[in-house]
This record gives C-alpha cells, structure tokens and sequence, in this order.
C-alpha cells in the first residue's frame, strides 16, 4: 500500500511526533507507515484522515499488488 502521510504531514507543517499524540499512537508507528513497514487499522486510518480535514483515500492508496 502507497501513502501519503508524509506529504499531508508536510502541507499542515506537523511532525510525525505531534501527528502520533494527535492520533493516540507512537512516532514510531507513524514512521513505520510513511516507510511502508506497518499498515494502520481501519481505525487509525480514519482518525489520520479526519486530523488532516480528507478522505482516506487521498492518503492511502491500494497498488496492484495489494489485489493478490
């Protein structure tokens, strides 16, 4: 899964660690989905997207690969 994070987190100037305290989670965990290594649950997906005023989808997106 491709993502976003990082350039929504760019665009409102936050930092992975003010994200993470926003959302209820670590700055690991936020650098761990920027990089790929970790996908969110539906849940904190949502909560990313609402913290940032988008969708989900303008954050998250499937590859083709994602389909297998």
């Amino acid at each position: 899964m491709k993502n976003y994070l990082k350039v929504e987190r760019a665009k409102q100037n936050i930092t992975q660690a003010e994200l993470a305290e926003k959302v209820g989670v670590s700055r690991q965990t936020i650098n761990s989905i920027e990089i790929g290594k970790f996908v969110p649950s539906t849940a904190l997906a949502l909560k990313i997207a609402f913290k940032f005023n988008t969708t989900v989808n303008d954050i998250f997106i499937l590859e083709d690969t994602d389909w297998n």
